[in-house]
């Protein structure tokens, strides 16, 4: 069968595209931003990519086009479609009926979701599983280190040469479906094993508030078995409050005063109780007390498919995270610059927090830019502030706003610039910055690759 994509290059579609790829289909697709990683893993997977959405791409003649949903009514190649009358569906039906839910091999769903850490715990997890010789399937909304790929189709599992994993791990985001599809992704999966990770607003361009996505949470909570397993944040009352709308599956807490807790605090790591027993000692170096919760809620999860809290503690040991989560992209005379995903304000203020936690006293110059279109709306501009407080200096990329990026960091006086010229922007950054500073930037997109224009900036100095 031949597949075309439209809006290959998101993280979940490029994942679906090698899923795609890896059974056997012929796969071509069409972005309008082509850019790394995905574009490399697309390529590097013989896969074929189209700038843009020209209507002359039905002349490919594909047996079935799967549609993202960055993709609206007046895209020009959709337009053709619809008016051709070909067939279509959207990724996440495409993902269930013909990977999830094989008919030849129905899989063991375990989904991730939650408004935060949803690509950092589903990489834990699928570690957890590939350590323990399970050789799960996996679609994360990023690049996970420990495998160099953001999906593929479950393997051989160590316990049993020449058959084939029931798992598969997923990235389950309450975003919706496609623009005729206005349900959330997580839906269409039907996980035996479900982390509610947290719940906070996000995503203003399609819920009007907290309460409208706690309903699609709920509406998840509904597909879950009686005989699967939930596992939630005991510290989020939202989260408590989807639950006590109906819950027919069993609940493992973690994070609150049962269940999964983190322990001692170390140099070095952490303990790990589970229902007031010690389990051992995580050893890692991984920033921030949000990732101590993503390591409980993963670990749970894999005890539900026969993980001992034992060997999961031993794989996350070994757990090396996403790709732009705090990965460092170079160090140019003393100054350190970071690349990172977090641009919900809770997201941004935990991610600031970790990074002071392992830094000290040094300087953070924080450099963001609000390119979700919840942050375009505004809707969570008087939070920046506050997200942002723990940085020395703070750089915002002001462009394509529909508000004052200045006006809104105002009450941090002095220390919080914002630039509608990115070019301005690096300059003021580099110009700042001085041996022993540490440059976090904190974006959702590509952000012009500032990142190679800071070390850039950087180098001449002597």
């Amino acid at each position: 069968m031949h597949i075309h994509i439209l809006g290959i290059c998101g993280t979940f579609m490029g994942g679906i595209a090698q899923l795609a790829r890896s059974t056997g289909h012929t796969v071509t697709g069409c972005d309008a931003n082509v850019y790394p990683p995905m574009s490399t893993q697309l390529e590097a997977a013989g896969i074929q990519l189209i700038e843009g959405y020209s209507p002359e791409q039905i002349n490919l003649k594909a047996d079935i086009y799967v549609i993202g949903n960055v993709v609206t009514r007046g895209n020009p190649l959709m337009e053709a479609i619809l008016d051709a009358g070909l067939p279509y569906v959207s990724g996440p039906q495409w993902l269930a009926e013909h990977v999830l839910r094989n008919p030849a091999q129905p899989l063991w769903v375990l989904a991730v979701a939650g408004t935060h850490g949803k690509t950092t715990t589903t990489s834990m997890l699928a570690w957890i599983l590939e350590y323990a010789g399970l050789a799960p399937g996996f679609l994360v909304g990023g690049v996970p280190e420990n495998f160099g790929v953001s999906a593929r189709l479950p393997g051989e599992p160590r316990q049993e040469p020449g058959g084939r994993s029931p798992f598969f791990v997923i990235e389950a985001d309450e975003y919706d479906t496609a623009f005729f599809d206005k349900r959330s992704k997580f839906v269409h999966y039907r996980p035996r094993t479900a982390i509610l990770n947290n719940l906070e607003f996000d995503h203003a361009d399609i819920f009007a508030d907290l309460a409208a996505i706690e309903t699609q949470f709920h509406h998840l909570v509904r597909t879950i078995p009686s005989q699967g397993l939930i596992v939630a944040n005991g510290r989020e009352d939202s989260l408590e409050r989807v639950l006590k709308r109906g819950c027919w599956s069993p609940v493992a807490r973690f994070g609150g005063a049962d269940g999964w807790q983190v322990g001692a605090v170390h140099d070095d790591g952490f303990d790990i109780i589970l229902d007031g027993a010690p389990q051992g000692r995580l050893r890692w170096d991984l920033m921030g007390e949000h990732n101590q919760l993503n390591a409980l809620a993963a670990l749970a999860a894999a005890r539900h498919v026969g993980v001992t809290p034992e060997v999961g503690i031993a794989a996350l040991a070994g757990f090396r995270n996403v790709k732009r989560r705090m990965e460092v992209r170079g160090t140019v005379h003393g100054v350190t610059v970071y690349d990172d995903f977090a641009h919900h304000p809770t997201a941004i203020a935990t991610t600031v927090a970790g990074l002071r936690q392992k830094i000290g006293r040094s300087r953070i110059l924080a450099v963001l830019e609000p390119r979700s279109n919840t942050m375009k709306l505004g809707t969570m501009k008087q939070a920046l502030p506050a997200s942002l407080a723990e940085a020395d200096r703070v750089y915002c990329y002001g462009a394509n706003l529909g508000w004052d990026a200045a006006e809104a960091l105002a009450p941090m006086g002095e220390i919080a610039q914002a630039h509608d010229d990115l070019t301005k922007l690096v300059a003021a950054v580099a110009a700042e910055a001085r041996p022993g500073d540490h440059i976090l930037v904190m974006s959702n997109g590509g952000f012009g690759g500032i990142h190679q224009k800071l070390l850039a900036a950087l180098a001449p100095r002597g």
